[in-house]
């Protein structure tokens, strides 16, 4: 059987100065895979809408790099085509009476004409009015006005989970990621991604449990998800029901 190249998935960002472009044949397919090398201890595989990602140790070499991708060639091959298999959701048109999920509710956003403001009536169902000086500006307004709710109910989460951890709440800054929904330093704290807004509050404590973790264990070790699990015991189900909302998540 001739061999067969894979596409890449998805556009991406420039690879960075530490990341090299590489091929590797699994089976009948050309797989590209982008290697990085860090200070790490193991070598990681990781596959999002960019393709086959591959962090190594700077002092690994390219043979066993590649012996672990072929050890797991079933597994990249399954989910490269998952995520080939993926279809991204209609973006969603910002029209009165709209609906997008909250926090486990439906959030209908109505329409009007004003001063590029939001209301918010969360008396019953939760509802958003849009007070628009032209009907052009809903989307960057709606953005907005999601983002300062989601700035306010992960601070308070931090604040929650990083008691329980003993340990002094880390500076909170917010990202528009496509596929990472939370990424930690310790220098400049934990990134949430906003859009995490629109899931469950369940979803968020984990996300933020997992990523508070990290200030314990720079890691994904048994001792990383043991502190995982200490501050949110259904991590897996949470874990498992992200998977599955990602692929869902609204935008416009």
């Amino acid at each position: 059987m001739p061999w067969q190249a894979e596409l890449p998935l998805g556009t991406t960002k420039p690879l960075a100065a530490d990341e090299t472009p590489r091929t590797i044949a699994l089976g009948d397919r050309i797989v590209p895979y982008v290697l990085r090398r860090a200070r790490r201890r193991t070598i990681g595989l990781s596959i999002d809408h960019r393709g086959l990602r591959v962090g190594a140790p700077r002092r690994a070499s390219l043979l066993e790099v590649e012996s672990l991708i072929l050890h797991h060639s079933d597994w990249v091959a399954q989910k490269l085509d998952e995520w080939r298999s993926r279809r991204r959701p209609d973006a969603l048109k910002i029209v009165d009476g709209a609906r997008l999920p909250m926090l486990g509710e439906s959030l209908e956003i109505r329409l009007a004409l004003g001063s590029n403001r939001a209301i918010w009536n969360e008396h019953a169902a939760p509802i958003l009015t849009l007070c628009l000086r032209s009907p052009s500006d809903a989307g960057r307004l709606l953005e907005k006005t999601l983002r300062e709710k989601a700035r306010r109910l992960f601070a308070e989460r931090l604040v929650h989970y990083a008691e329980r951890l003993t340990l002094t709440v880390p500076a909170l800054a917010l990202s528009a990621a496509r596929t990472r929904w939370g990424s930690c330093s310790l220098k400049t704290g934990i990134r949430l991604n906003w859009r995490l807004i629109h899931f469950p509050l369940s979803i968020v404590d984990y996300v933020v449990a997992h990523e508070l973790a990290h200030l314990r264990e720079m890691n994904h070790s048994p001792r990383f998800w043991s502190i995982v699990g200490q501050l949110y015991p259904e991590y897996k189900a949470a874990r498992d029901e992200l998977k599955h909302l990602a692929a869902h998540c609204p935008h416009w």
